[in-house]
């Protein structure tokens, strides 16, 4: 049975400029040269896979030697020179493929095929594709002709990699850039090709294949063949995205709905459908990061246009983006990045991406408890703090708001559990820049229990009195002098005094990625201290590890000694004047 089937990339190949999708005022500049008469003897094509560059050449070859130019600056495709270039007979056009042929005899090939004229038509037309492969003596080999070519012969180079093209070639071309196609771009012409092929396709699906091609008009119709052969001629959304391998952009809405609600357990359910559908976790945290910046870009109608989506789509996201501020999208597409940088080196890469679903989850209220609280204790937002200054007491006890002049009986505070140290990774990833942030941003209302004669603080009531740094670091060291037994925490406390940021957000450095996990674990005690001391619940601390610590310096005993008698205190000291130890 005889096959007549011709892939799209072929079947709808353009043949005059007006045909080129997505580089129209490129085609409109070639035109108004081949009009004027203003013809270069030699171009550059240059721009990413699939865009239409050996196509522009093409239909540049042709209309530069056609007989009859119609007035829009277009081929007659009537003329014999034109037949002969649409039945690939034409002897005015030579294409040479560097990437296999990229010697210097196949540059000499050329070259002494350019000292014959052409035997009908105005030019000969040299095309090289791959230009950058070729070698450097070929390069060399080359360049004699292309500076001073017979009048009627015109190369066109053309490349995916401009910057690979040795200077001396790129100074006698005229070199035109080729942008990426649009996604709508590509779907004006899906849905040309659909109406043609008598296929039915969902705009959604349309939409998906647009995406997935990344600015390549060629790998569009490569891909648009594939669904359409798997889903019988009718392409819709789901036969696209199963097709395709492509996780369904409704995932990450309800993830970031998750995010907004605090609401960990579901964000992890909804980690797990993804795994188990067979999604790379990466794959996943990079869709992730690309949903959240299509939000922030969504949240502003100035930066809408950059969306490469349908309108139906587009909207949702716009809906979706009202609900969110512009402080948690950076920071939720920061903590992404972060997650997939260190992806790689994690030994436990699933619980890597969960913890970054949990902080996500907590970036509205860090100071969400993952476990309900117990009856009894009072929500962190409902305490009201008292205006005198805050003793060196390690737990104050709140007065009830109910009756002030009352005591209360106030439950026992639960015993801190001990920690022993921070647990690190098999192998730690060094970071000299921001690893982890603690910020405070602006506080959930608290829901006071049915009955109860708890106070709820709302967000008018948060405090916002301004402090200077000289208060912060009042504050800072009565919590060192007030929590003597939390050790690790204050050793880290005492070496790195918070530096101002802006108003309300200031840096402390630490040396390694333990102390930042340490501190990110310790911060809710710390937080609410420095919240009631300075009466302003918008400061945050953001902790970095100092870029200037160095890996390889080797310390000597006596540094030894001293660093172990700083983290460890008493103890230590107790145990060498034991044993009346000391370095020679």
């Amino acid at each position: 049975m005889e096959n007549n089937y011709i892939v799209s990339a072929r079947k709808y190949r353009p043949s005059t400029f007006r045909s080129v999708v997505g580089q129209e005022a490129l085609t409109h500049t070639l035109k108004t040269a081949i009009a004027t008469g203003r013809l270069a003897h030699a171009y550059l094509f240059c721009g990413p896979r699939g865009v239409g560059k050996t196509t522009c050449a093409r239909i540049f070859a042709k209309t530069i030697n056609c007989m009859n130019p119609g007035a829009d600056g277009e081929a007659c495709n009537e003329c014999a020179s034109c037949r002969a270039f649409n039945e690939q007979q034409s002897f005015n056009i030579t294409e040479l493929d560097a990437a296999s042929n990229n010697s210097v005899d196949d540059i000499r090939n050329i070259t002494e095929q350019v000292r014959i004229p052409p035997q009908t038509g105005r030019y000969r037309v040299f095309i090289i594709d791959e230009v950058h492969m070729l070698s450097q003596a070929a390069f060399n080999a080359f360049l004699k002709t292309l500076e001073e070519p017979p009048e009627y012969a015109i190369f066109i180079l053309a490349t995916t990699e401009k910057q690979k093209v040795i200077p001396t070639i790129l100074s006698r071309c005229q070199i035109y850039d080729f942008a990426r196609i649009t996604v709508p771009d590509i779907v004006r012409q899906l849905q040309y090709i659909c109406q043609e092929e008598h296929v039915t396709a969902e705009p959604a699906a349309l939409n998906v294949i647009a995406q997935k091609a990344d600015g390549a008009m060629r790998d569009a119709l490569s891909i648009f063949d594939q669904v359409v052969a798997s889903s019988q001629g009718n392409v819709t959304y789901q036969a696209a995205i199963d097709n395709l391998n492509v996780l369904d952009y409704d995932y990450y809405f309800r993830l970031v709905d998750t995010f907004t609600a605090g609401d960990v357990p579901q964000s992890l359910l909804i980690y797990k459908e993804v795994r188990d559908k067979g999604f790379d976790s990466q794959f996943f945290v990079n869709g992730l990061a690309q949903h959240l910046r299509d939000l922030m870009v969504a949240s502003t109608p100035q930066t809408r246009v950059l969306l490469e989506m349908n309108d139906d789509v587009s909207q949702r996201y716009v809906a979706q983006a009202q609900q969110l501020g512009a402080a948690f999208l950076y920071r939720a597409i920061e903590l992404c990045n972060t997650c997939d940088l260190n992806y790689r080196a994690s030994s436990n890469k699933q619980l890597l991406v969960e913890l970054t679903l949990i902080k996500l989850c907590q970036l509205l209220d860090p100071a969400r408890d993952l476990e309900p609280r117990p009856q009894g204790l009072k929500p962190i937002a409902a305490v009201k703090p008292s205006a005198a200054p805050a003793q060196p007491h390690p737990q104050p006890q709140p007065q009830s708001s109910a009756a002030p002049t009352q005591p209360q009986a106030v439950p026992p505070a639960p015993a801190q559990p001990q920690v022993a140290r921070p647990v690190r990774q098999a192998s730690p990833v060094r970071m000299a820049t921001s690893s982890t942030r603690i910020m405070i941003n602006k506080p959930a209302a608290a829901v006071a229990p049915e009955g109860s004669n708890e106070k709820v603080v709302s967000a008018s009531e948060v405090k916002r009195e301004p402090f200077t740094q000289e208060q912060l670091l009042v504050a800072w060291n009565d919590y060192i002098a007030a929590n003597p037994h939390e050790q690790v925490l204050v050793n880290t406390m005492r070496m790195s005094e918070p530096q101002r940021v802006n108003d309300t957000l200031y840096r402390i450095t630490v040396e390694n990625q333990a102390q930042v996990e340490f501190f990110e674990a310790s911060k809710g005690k710390l937080m609410e201290f420095l919240h009631n001391n300075l009466r302003n619940d918008m400061l945050a601390i953001e902790v970095v590890i100092s870029d200037t610590t160095s890996e390889h310096r080797i310390w000597t005993p006596r540094e030894v000694v001293e660093d172990l008698r700083e983290r460890l205190g008493e103890p230590f000291n107790n145990f060498i004047k034991e044993f009346g130890l000391n370095l020679a």
